[in-house]
């Protein structure tokens, strides 16, 4: 709150007094008041009123700097009212009111608002458990009758099992810390999990997966860390190049900083203009766009997972030669000293 301002603000009254003043001494002159009196009493007033501005410009001016200063450091700025006092003065005391009532009929919306989206939520995963029953149907009667039932429907179901998959975890991501266990698991296990998940995809498209020593131990979620992987692994098929050397490679590097799992395909590869952006929300990319109808949210969720459970993934490309990426896992040595 600058002084100038509030000066200017005050312009009118600051007129009135000065007015006033020319009037109190023009009635002391009309009673010929001596003039020894008459300046004492005019300065006397001139200081009463400048004293008045004062008090109030300062007892405002606490107010409103205290409100901005903690409006700018609140991350919410729509809770500074909790950080203030009720005002002495008039119109804070209207202000703070007004906050008060404002407040409330936002947070009574905020409220109402992330009830609807829970029961959707719920809905949604609700939902998606009910659809995956009959999915799991279709796939065994599938693989019972391989002989009979076209490939390509089967490809299609896997395609549908993955989306559906894809919402729940996305759903789920949200509030993830109340769906996840950190403890330490075996990478094999979970390369393992996911070279058998998708087998026939990996052979119909003649991707030879390899898997260089990766039985080590890292702290994670093993069904978080799974879905992370294999959507990995299936952009890594869905961007393959029609080359008779197709192959994804899963190895593992042990370093001081941590366990680094390194997963690396020779499909496509990604533009250096599109790298920065594959982890974005909804971001396909030229690939996308000419390889596929890609929806864009399988990297977005992995990266979203992986800094909630404390990874680090990164990826490298190079158009038509490679596609690297990086999940970097933290060493935990505060809980092998407890353990």
């Amino acid at each position: 709150m600058k002084l100038n301002v509030y000066l200017k603000d005050k312009l009118f009254a600051i007129v009135v007094t000065f007015i006033t003043l020319i009037i109190i001494f023009l009635i002391l002159m009309a009673f010929k008041i001596n003039t020894e009196i008459i300046i004492p009493v005019l300065v006397i007033f001139l200081i009463c009123n400048l004293m008045i501005l004062l008090i109030d410009y300062f007892r405002k001016k606490k107010f409103y700097s205290y409100l901005l200063y903690n409006i700018e450091g609140l991350d919410k700025a729509y809770l500074v009212l909790e950080t203030l006092e009720n005002p002495e003065f008039y119109e804070g005391k209207l202000l703070y009111q007004a906050l008060y009532e404002i407040d409330k009929s936002f947070l009574e919306n905020v409220n109402k608002i992330d009830k609807n989206r829970k029961d959707f939520k719920e809905y949604v995963e609700m939902w998606i458990h009910e659809v995956k029953i009959p999915l799991a149907s279709l796939i065994l009667t599938i693989n019972n009758h391989k002989n009979e039932i076209n490939p390509k429907i089967k490809a299609q179901i896997k395609k549908l099992e993955d989306y559906v998959d894809q919402v729940l975890y996305y759903v789920r991501s949200e509030n993830a810390e109340k769906d996840y266990l950190i403890k330490e698991i075996n990478l094999g296990s979970i390369i393992k999990n996911i070279g058998l998940k998708n087998m026939d995809d990996l052979l119909d498209n003649n991707i030879e997966f390899i898997v260089e020593k990766t039985n080590a131990l890292v702290f994670s979620d093993s069904k978080w860390l799974e879905f992370i992987i294999g959507q990995i692994v299936n952009n890594s098929i869905k961007y393959k190049r029609n080359i008779k050397n197709s192959y994804i490679k899963i190895s593992v590097r042990d370093e001081k900083t941590g366990v680094i799992l390194i997963i690396e395909d020779n499909g496509l590869g990604i533009k250096e203009s599109d790298i920065k952006q594959v982890f974005d929300k909804s971001f396909t990319g030229e690939n996308g766009r000419v390889r596929s109808k890609s929806t864009g949210m399988g990297l977005y969720i992995a990266k979203n997972m992986c800094e909630r459970l404390g990874h680090i993934i990164t990826i490298e490309s190079s158009v038509n030669k490679y596609t690297r990426v990086c999940i970097t896992f933290a060493k935990n040595d505060f809980y092998e000293i407890v353990k």
